[in-house]
């Protein structure tokens, strides 16, 4: 008799105290594979010891399934597992200890919603990153690009940072069962987020105002896919440095990512002193570079703080001195392509027009001939810099001038005009006074840009359309007054940037941000409070 109410009193403490053990679990983890098998140990055990009538033992088997399911219900409440159902659709929630109370939908959370939806559809809804065999060879390479994305000038807070930590994938490789479905799940959504953000931000830029987030999250938009490249990566055994390609390939862009690794990967690391401005001036000017097509051979390319323009031919660059439009009046950025090239296309104004118009109208008045588009040149057809006084000079003996009317662009196009696709208010022509090429600064124009050695320039791109006389008859129209349009069978892509450093030579060169346009992308990019905090700190140093 002692025996039985022993053996009954030790069974009544496992039923309590496994009771308050699944109690206890359900106010902090999902309950695991590992602790089920617990359960079932002890429910066998007591099983095997007591001496229970049959109706006490039903009894019994309902108070258990009562007692899980009143746990599972909780711990469901609590900690929603992400699901994916055969239409397609995500109902999740996040589920770490942080954000209980904030409880978002996946798609209120994650950067590109539509994308990563469009990747689970294309694999059947299964996870990415969290099977074993993924661990080290598509996982870890992940992680190491997360850890080092301040070297490809990106802020690691928009890459769900407090939750994609290393403390969640040891777990994952040394002991999975410990993490319940929901939390694996979330896990790997937002990897997938990451990465796709990370190519995306990569490959366009974040603030692009062409092709916004919202946009490319829609789909069909743009020269590139991330969710198509990240199904593409996860049987690829490179993934670090097949993900990393999808960066911009032009040489402006590859020089500062380059010097951006080598300055965020060691310089400051090391604690070797880097201005802070200048990691600043490389990351905006990286995202800007984002923001162009894809580089092409041949291009021509221009820079309106460096005041340069580079025509890039497969095997060189030539650069030429340019003059833009002054703060008042900017050129835009811009892309295009260069269809045609016109000689002399100012028209000349009749000698009677010239005397009994335009001399009186430009006495009169100091913006006639500026309002009007017209410019003076004397007997060689050498531009004329009109001042009052030569006004009257001219006036006395106007035999020796002649005047000419640009069809829209200041005052004077000069001999060539380099004519581009689009309806546009800017223009690209001669530079009428070779002598403002030597002025440092050069933004001087009403938003046209002048262009020196115009010829040379003309001649290159007739080359290489492809056409062996173009350079003899862009010539022989010029020294002969005679308009002549040569149409380019090739167009060759025109892209006008503006981006206030570059590498030349391994060297990082900072130009004067003469728009003012850094300062607004800095803030989008860095914040308002941590840019002042920047500043204040950079401020302090000095």
């Amino acid at each position: 008799m002692c025996k039985v109410s022993r053996k009954a009193d030790l069974n009544h403490f496992r039923i309590r105290g496994l009771e308050r053990s699944l109690l206890l679990k359900d106010h902090h983890d999902e309950i695991s594979i590992p602790y089920l098998k617990l359960i079932k140990i002890n429910m066998k055990n007591i099983f095997k010891t007591a001496h229970f009538s049959k109706s006490y033992r039903t009894v019994f088997i309902i108070w258990m399934i009562c007692l899980l399911a009143h746990i599972s219900f909780n711990v469901l409440a609590q900690r929603p597992a992400i699901t994916f159902t055969k239409e397609g659709e995500k109902r999740n929630a996040f589920i770490s200890e942080q954000t209980k109370a904030q409880l978002l939908a996946c798609q209120g959370t994650l950067n590109y919603p539509k994308s990563v939806e469009r990747f689970y559809k294309s694999k059947g809804y299964a996870l990415a990153w969290v099977e074993k065999e993924n661990h080290n060879r598509q996982l870890a390479p992940a992680m190491m690009i997360l850890d080092c994305i301040s070297q490809f000038g990106l802020n690691r807070q928009d890459f769900h940072s407090s939750e994609l930590v290393y403390e969640q994938v040891k777990v994952l490789d040394e002991d999975p069962d410990m993490l319940g479905g929901g939390q694996r799940a979330i896990f790997d959504v937002l990897m997938t987020d990451a990465m796709i953000t990370f190519m995306n931000h990569l490959h366009y830029g974040k603030f692009n105002t062409a092709l916004t987030p919202s946009r490319i999250d829609d789909g069909g938009y743009g020269d590139f896919s991330a969710e198509a490249k990240l199904l593409q990566l996860m049987e690829s055994k490179d993934f670090y440095n097949e993900i990393a390609r999808v960066q911009p390939s032009s040489k402006e862009y590859d020089d500062l990512q380059k010097y951006m690794h080598l300055v965020r990967g060691q310089y400051l690391e090391d604690s070797y002193e880097f201005p802070e401005e200048s990691v600043k001036k490389m990351t905006i000017n990286m995202e800007r570079l984002r923001w162009l097509s894809a580089s092409q051979t041949p291009s021509l390319i221009i820079n309106i703080p460096a005041f340069t323009a580079k025509m890039k031919l497969r095997d060189s660059v030539y650069t030429f001195k340019i003059i833009v439009g002054k703060p008042s009046s900017p050129t835009p950025v811009l892309e295009s392509k260069l269809i045609a090239i016109t000689a002399i296309p100012d028209r000349r104004v009749t000698e009677r027009m010239f005397i009994e118009e335009v001399l009186p109208g430009a006495i009169k008045n100091p913006s006639y001939m500026a309002n009007n588009h017209f410019a003076i040149y004397d007997s060689k057809g050498r531009f004329v810099e009109i001042t009052a006084k030569k006004l009257l000079q001219i006036k006395a003996q106007p035999k020796g001038y002649h005047a000419r009317q640009s069809e829209a662009c200041d005052h004077a196009m000069g001999r060539i005009l380099f004519r581009f696709a689009g309806a546009s208010d800017i223009y690209l022509h001669d530079m009428p006074l070779s002598k403002l090429a030597r002025f440092p600064q050069r933004a001087l124009s009403t938003g046209c840009i002048y262009i020196d050695q115009a010829e040379k320039l003309a001649g290159l791109l007739l080359i290489q359309d492809g056409s062996a006389n173009g350079r003899t008859l862009l010539h022989t129209a010029i020294v002969e007054d005679k308009t002549t349009d040569f149409k380019l069978d090739r167009p060759i892509p025109l892209k006008i940037t503006y981006l206030t450093c570059e590498m030349i030579d391994s060297q990082l060169v900072i130009y004067k941000d003469i728009y003012a346009q850094d300062r607004s992308l800095e803030m989008a990019m860095y914040g308002y409070e941590r840019l002042l905090a920047s500043d204040k700190k950079i401020s302090s140093r000095r």
